[in-house]
């Protein structure tokens, strides 16, 4: 199956398109790749992971360019995702080294005086790693590398649209030192596909970054298996009366509109205090417009397509219809193609499409609120859970927020879209389950045993 540049539509390379026979194949081979896996001590499980970090970087302007090509992302943000992904193995490679069990008073019970307790931690065995198209490199890398740190072998499949940044990490791993094994990444299409893979009782972990409809799906098929999944969001962002506006705009416009707005936690429902909201208005408008999209290799573009026209026309036709029920475009609002400007809609209420659902794309929706109650209540209002943010210099605003928002992650003077690969990062509610982050990852695609000695017997 072809791999299709979004920008210009060329066909850049083709893979192999997969089917249920080849699943079946892939997770027999990762079977034993498990028990390869479950035998490589610790250090050496680093050594590989630490040198697929260093092969990484000698790779890194091929990597970048990879990601531009086959999602569209500016070629600024594509080198910036290479390094992330550098972190996300080399942290992947130190946790290897830390996993570890831990005694277990079992004296504090009463009446057991001869028994001495304590875990191990042991891989679950074979990991599906279900991976998006918006960042094909990192967010495998924050899949695979805990789970091969882990002890594991992995079932890679990449999406069907950006499959070739997963390949080539594949390659590195496998050029690194990886047992040949301990990972399968097979590529084609997830409707085809998925029920093979989530469905096998040989895979004993799945680990799926995607949309809640298809994150339902998948445990309802899955059964009895441990299951990570990183859902959708409409990420909101509350300015209170006391924030910076000017700040406020710039932060707003750059996590509303980088990689076009196909980002899990964009900011996407932008409430402002009533105090300021038409101030607000105006300070967005100017930095939007300059927000231009066109070809992402070129250096002075800030935002490059989206991954398919169909959802370029999706995003449009959301706009129209907040149009159509008296919202109001002050910046943006065009389409040719793939790319869609960035855009700013006033006036939004809370039952139009781009304030229920998850827009995924380059156009954020403001509105006002009247104080921190309303502010938190209208955040709250949603399905996801994912990430917030909220602008105040007011301490206990901002812990009512922190306290009150039913969201997985919060941020206090920064936007919604915000991650550092080392913090533990998961949903709450449609958001999904479970954390990634290598350290805590790890955690998920292990398993905790309990050992007993029974003195004396």
């Amino acid at each position: 199956m072809s791999v299709i540049n979004p920008f210009d539509q060329s066909v850049i390379d083709t893979v192999p398109r997969g089917s249920s026979a080849d699943v079946y194949a892939a997770i027999s081979s990762a079977v034993r790749g498990a028990s390869v896996m479950a035998k490589l001590p610790a250090h050496r499980r680093y050594t590989i992971l630490k040198r697929a970090a260093d092969l990484m970087a000698e790779k890194a302007d091929d990597l970048a360019e990879t990601i531009t090509r086959e999602e569209g992302k500016v070629i600024a943000e594509g080198r910036a995702e290479v390094q992330r992904a550098i972190q996300t193995i080399t942290l992947s490679a130190e946790e290897s080294k830390r996993l570890h069990g831990e005694t277990v008073p079992l004296d504090a019970a009463p009446g057991i005086v001869s028994q001495f307790g304590f875990t191990i931690r042991v891989p679950v065995g074979v990991v599906a790693a279900i991976a998006p198209f918006n960042f094909p490199l990192n967010l495998v890398c924050h899949k695979v590398g805990p789970a091969l740190a882990g002890g594991n072998a992995v079932i890679l499949k990449p999406a069907g649209d950006t499959p070739l940044s997963a390949l080539k990490l594949t390659e590195i791993l496998l050029e690194a030192g990886l047992p040949e094994e301990a990972i399968q990444t097979v590529t084609g299409s997830g409707g085809e596909m998925g029920d093979a893979i989530t469905g096998d009782p040989r895979v004993r972990k799945i680990t799926f970054t995607g949309s809640m409809e298809v994150g339902d799906r998948i445990c309802r098929n899955a059964g009895i298996k441990k299951v990570t999944m990183e859902l959708g969001s409409n990420s909101p962002l509350i300015i209170m009366s006391d924030a910076d506006i000017e700040k406020v705009a710039a932060a707003t416009v750059a996590s509303g509109f980088s990689n076009a707005g196909q980002v899990c936690i964009s900011t996407q429902r932008v409430f402002a205090a009533r105090a300021i909201y038409a101030d607000l208005l105006d300070a967005l408008v100017r930095p939007t417009q300059e927000f231009n999209a066109g070809n992402p290799f070129d250096e002075d573009v800030k935002m490059g397509p989206m991954i398919r026209q169909a959802d370029a026309e999706r995003v449009e036709s959301w706009i129209a219809e907040a149009v159509g029920q008296g919202a109001r475009v002050i910046a943006g609002g065009d389409r040719e193609g793939t790319l869609h400007t960035a855009t700013v809609i006033a006036d939004a209420l809370p039952d139009m499409l781009i304030s229920r659902e998850e827009l995924f794309g380059p156009a954020i929706a403001v509105s006002a609120f009247e104080d921190i109650d309303d502010a938190i209540a209208k955040a709250n209002d949603s399905r996801f859970g994912l990430s917030a943010g909220i602008f105040t210099q007011n301490v206990d605003w901002a812990m009512r927020f922190a306290q009150e928002v039913h969201s997985g992650n919060l941020h206090i003077n920064a936007s919604p879209q915000w991650r550092a690969d080392v913090m533990p990062y998961g949903g709450l509610k449609d958001s999904g389950m479970g954390k990634e982050g290598p350290a805590y990852a790890i955690d998920e695609m292990t398993e905790l045993k309990m050992v007993v000695f029974h003195l004396g017997a």
